[in-house]
Order: C-alpha cells, then sequence, then structure tokens
C-alpha cells in the first residue's frame, strides 16, 4: 500500500531509495512550439553520485526557501516524490514550478505521479498560483506523464529554467480554481 505525505528537508537522504533507471525509446524537441519525436534506443541507468547528490542540493535548497514536498511511500520506502518550488513565475506571476519529479522505475504507472502532482496542484492553488510549471526531461516517459495530466507546452519559457536545461520541454498546467 502506498501512502502520501508532505516531507520535509531532513528526508533527504531517503531521495538515494528512488530508483531512476529507465529505458528510453523516444526523445522529444521542440520544434517552432510543435512537439517531434526523436527515436532512441538506450538503457538509462539512474542518477550517478553527482547527480544525486546535485537533486539533493536543489531539494533543500527548495525546501528551505518556501517549497514544499510530497513523498509517496511503500512502507518505509520512498518511492516517489515531488517538489513544488517556491518561486513564482511567468508573465503574471501566476506559475509555481514543478521543481523535481520523480518515481522509482518499479512503481510507474500505478498512478503515484499523479497523486503527487495533484498533491502539489493543491498547494499550488493554495499558494494562489493559478499554473503549474513543468521543466520536463524530453523522454517520452515523462513528456506523456505530464501531458496526461493536463500540461501544454508553453510559449514562454522561464529563462532561468531554459537555461539550466535547454533540451527539457517547457510546459504549464492550468489548475482548476474552483
Amino acid at each position: 500500500m502506498i501512502t502520501y505525505q508532505v516531507i520535509t528537508a531532513d528526508v533527504v537522504s531517503k531521495l538515494n531509495e528512488i530508483d531512476r533507471s529507465e529505458f528510453i525509446d523516444v526523445l522529444y524537441h521542440l520544434d517552432e512550439d510543435k512537439l517531434n519525436e526523436a527515436p532512441a534506443h538506450y538503457e538509462y541507468a539512474g542518477w550517478t553520485t553527482e547527480e544525486l547528490k546535485e537533486i539533493q542540493q536543489q531539494y533543500i535548497l527548495e525546501l528551505t526557501s518556501g517549497g514544499m514536498a510530497v513523498g509517496a511511500f511503500e512502507n518505509d520506502l520512498l518511492v516517489g516524490f515531488g517538489v513544488l518550488g517556491h518561486r513564482f513565475m511567468g508573465e503574471n506571476f501566476d506559475q509555481l514550478p514543478v521543481d523535481l519529479m520523480y518515481v522509482s522505475r518499479n512503481f510507474r504507472r500505478q498512478g503515484i505521479g499523479s497523486e503527487i502532482l495533484k498533491m502539489l496542484s493543491a498547494e499550488a492553488k493554495n499558494r494562489g498560483a493559478g499554473y503549474l510549471y513543468v521543466s520536463s526531461t524530453e523522454t517520452k516517459s515523462a513528456v506523456s506523464f505530464y501531458s496526461k495530466n493536463g500540461s501544454a507546452v508553453t510559449r514562454v519559457v522561464d529563462e532561468i529554467l531554459f537555461n539550466k536545461e535547454p533540451r527539457d520541454i517547457h510546459m504549464v498546467i492550468k489548475l482548476d480554481l474552483n
């Protein structure tokens, strides 16, 4: 049984429990606001030690700056997490970013990511946001996940996130404010 809870910066050591590996068969790229597929065929082994360290630093930075995180657990094992960033962005400063979002390989396609995203959306609405901003890896699995959860490619990218990850697919999810 999967349980969900708001998690804090002291959970940072558990982030290494996430199995980030996946087989990548398609990569997307944007060409004049249109998503185009490019075939790929490789196994991504997961985070390197350096990548995990960067994820952990970003996690702590967001939470100590006012962001919030949701974790999904099977018993005591962290199997997924998402972080709502603290910085309002967008032309109208009405967007909050999904800063980090990962679900372990053996737990994907079970609704865990969608539940985490739902909880992040509720918090974003409580904070006054009208949209979630997503800078997604260009893999088919990630882009498809966000698309199935209501995202659309945005024409107005956040320069900070774009400069950090220029190959990412930048999207927004309109929040139901009712």
